[in-house]
């Protein structure tokens, strides 16, 4: 929707706890706006933040984000340096939301939250062009 790509979600649950949520928001942004093929920024805090709301929320900050290409390994950069931000500080987590989809990333996952990341990233390839059918990694 932005310059190409379906438009990525990037929200950080903190609990509630506003500050936190902004400076971890503002970090994750700084991270990923230097990558090659990435388009990141804030979404706007004048409109609704999802159906059904009036308007932002005091303190709800999220990203969105685009890859340049809809190839899944674009994607997979994307994944991975969600992953590498989250493993920075015990209990970071990133809530990915794609159309419908969405997902809860942290920088330790374990093997079933691996699978459900693979199977998250195969369901998105499919709604943005021709998925890779091959599981190599």
């Amino acid at each position: 929707m932005r310059d190409g790509g379906s438009p990525w979600t990037l929200a950080v649950p903190t609990g509630g706890d506003t500050l936190r949520q902004e400076r971890l928001t503002r970090d994750l942004h700084e991270t990923l706006h230097g990558t090659d093929g990435l388009i990141v920024g804030f979404h706007d805090a004048d409109g609704p933040t999802e159906p059904g709301r009036k308007g932002a929320g005091v303190g709800e900050v999220a990203l969105w984000a685009t890859t340049a290409t809809v190839a899944r390994p674009a994607s997979q950069i994307l994944i991975t340096l969600i992953k590498e931000w989250c493993a920075k500080e015990r209990h970071r987590k990133v809530a990915v939301t794609v159309g419908d989809d969405s997902i809860e990333i942290t920088g330790r996952p374990d093997a079933a939250q691996e699978r459900m990341v693979r199977e998250f990233q195969d369901r998105v390839a499919g709604d943005d062009g021709p998925a890779s059918d091959d599981d190599a990694a």
